[in-house]
């Protein structure tokens, strides 16, 4: 088979092209919040009218756009299906054990306010998961944390995805930051730095918007002193980290930093002062809980915590990398009529496409929580009936979820091996010398898609960086915008509301979600624009590198 090239003007006028290669997006968009249509049948339906177009309008080979789709499908499956069955599984063990309910219990004995709750656990917690693991085992973790505290599931799913942006784009040890400057050919460090200068303003923010979400001005009247202990703390470390010692650890130093800061502010103030300011929470907490019973019902949540702080370092991945001794155990499975079968042009020369499928059953992240489920049902000594008809259940629960996924993975795949994706890039680039308000916008467009900042770094850093050259602005600057952009759209990613939805048992309601983080996402990305250019033209001295 020859190689196919593609064609990012495919009906001779890149703004017609647009129109098209955008109907997709629009339609999964309008579909879950305007129609309301049930996620999964949304998903398919956006995935029969990205093959269409594709096929149709790019002139895709039929043969790889089945492909495409079946590699998007797989890559839902593996490995994110499998952290968000695993995560899942591992909460519902804590609930039927009975030991979540003397874990809401030291929750509530910290500050039985839950907009504070939402800070320790959606903002610190959520930003420690994210630095750790990422993809998607946050938002699934902590949402259904927020449950189990009595959150209704609508208000637990949406303020989690919201929380996500704050600490997305160092996620998963800063695997972003480093694909982002492997693909630009600029230095991960500058761009981490930048990164970490353009997000103090939204990782301040992010706390207050947490609260009025909740409460409105009234919420935040009342709780202003604990979001600024939140986020000074949080944003404070964040700099530091990120312009001092490298990409890799500022979320998790800013998550565990804010989390004892507040935590100790909460204690200082009193439970007393804490019950007068928000008279509707009700403090129930048993003031005989034990350090030993605490520390047993957060058991599966700390063993979570080590289990993936191991699987993330340096050194257990080189177990399975190159000529490590368990490399064995990672298959990387070339995609027929896919793997560089088709060529993309960029920066004036061709390239092939890669597209390989990486199934690694034991290094994948899922498999760490997996196994701290497994570890969790020796230590609360679940018996095997009740763990099995529990991950029955879990599976039963999620089903739809795992179509939703798998589709929107497909159509995205589809859209981005088609060229639709360099379609819509090159319609930003054009915008000249708006670019740098517009930059982020490309990063907001691969979240979308992909639902990773890591996948929306690899489509558009290199143009990213080639389109600032041009416009004689800064590079690392523009690529950072691309992270920082892609932060804002988590909250509406297909794949990380389907993830919500199924953490909060609203499987086949993610039009619910849509609807509630779609103009919050709006909002953050425009602030996105207008702080990078800010930086470009207002205080370019404050950039990092070239």
């Amino acid at each position: 088979m020859t190689p196919w090239l593609q064609d990012p003007t495919p009906l001779g006028s890149l703004w017609m092209s647009v129109i098209v290669a955008v109907i997709p997006m629009v339609f999964f968009l309008l579909a879950l919040a305007v129609f309301r249509v049930r996620g999964y049948v949304a998903a398919l339906s956006t995935l029969v009218i990205s093959l269409g177009i594709a096929i149709v309008v790019y002139h895709m080979p039929v043969a790889s756009a089945a492909a495409t789709a079946i590699y998007g499908a797989l890559y839902g499956l593996w490995p994110i299906v499998w952290i968000i069955i695993a995560a899942v599984f591992l909460y519902q063990l804590s609930v039927k054990s009975g030991q979540f309910d003397i874990a809401r219990q030291s929750i509530q004995s910290i500050t039985p306010d839950p907009r504070l709750q939402v800070l320790l656990i959606a903002f610190s917690f959520g930003a420690f998961l994210e630095g750790a693991a990422g993809f998607g085992a946050p938002v699934a973790i902590t949402a259904a944390l927020l449950v189990g505290l009595g959150f209704p599931p609508v208000q637990a799913a949406v303020l989690c995805l919201i929380a996500n942006m704050a600490p997305a784009t160092y996620g998963a040890l800063g695997i972003e930051i480093a694909v982002g400057a492997q693909v630009s050919g600029l230095d991960a460090f500058d761009i981490g730095a930048n990164t970490g200068r353009q997000f103090i303003f939204f990782s301040l923010l992010m706390p207050f918007w947490l609260v009025a979400v909740m409460d409105g001005w009234k919420g935040i009247r009342e709780t202003w002193d604990s979001c600024l202990v939140s986020g000074i703390s949080f944003t404070a470390t964040m700099f530091l980290v990120s312009n001092f010692i490298g990409p890799e650890l500022p979320d998790i130093v800013a998550a565990l930093v804010s989390l004892i800061a507040l935590a100790l502010y909460l204690r200082l103030k009193g439970a007393a002062s804490r019950a007068k300011q928000h008279e509707q929470a009700q403090d129930t907490t048993s003031n005989d809980l034990s350090a030993g019973k605490m520390l047993n019902a957060w058991a599966p949540f700390i063993v979570l915590t080590l289990m993936v702080s191991i699987w993330t370092t340096s050194s257990f991945k080189a177990l399975f990398s190159g000529d490590g001794p368990l490399s064995g155990l990672v298959w990387n499975i070339p995609v027929p009529w896919v793997d560089h079968m088709i060529l993309a042009e960029s920066s004036g020369h061709r390239e092939a496409m890669s597209a390989v499928f990486k199934f690694d059953p034991i290094n994948s992240t899922g498999t760490a929580i997996f196994l701290a489920a497994l570890i969790t049902i020796v230590l609360h000594r679940i018996s095997l009936a009740l763990a099995w008809k529990t991950f029955r259940e879990t599976m039963h629960e999620l089903r739809w979820t795992i179509v939703t996924i798998s589709a929107v993975l497909s159509f995205a795949f589809v859209t981005n091996y088609s060229g639709g994706s360099t379609t819509l890039a090159l319609a930003l680039v054009a915008t000249g010398a708006a670019f740098p308000f517009f930059s982020p916008v490309l990063g907001w467009l691969g979240v979308f898609l992909t639902g990773s900042v890591t996948s929306s770094n690899a489509l558009f850093s290199s143009l990213q960086a080639n389109t600032a050259s041009q416009l004689h602005l800064s590079q690392n600057l523009m690529v950072a915008a691309n992270g920082t952009g892609g932060m804002a759209a988590k909250m509406i990613s297909p794949q990380n509301i389907a993830v919500a939805a199924a953490a909060t048992g609203m499987a086949g309601k993610e039009s619910d979600l849509m609807r509630k983080t779609l103009l919050h996402s709006v909002v953050l990305l425009i602030l996105v624009g207008l702080v990078t250019a800010g930086f470009a033209y207002l205080v370019p001295e404050w950039v990092i590198g070239k």
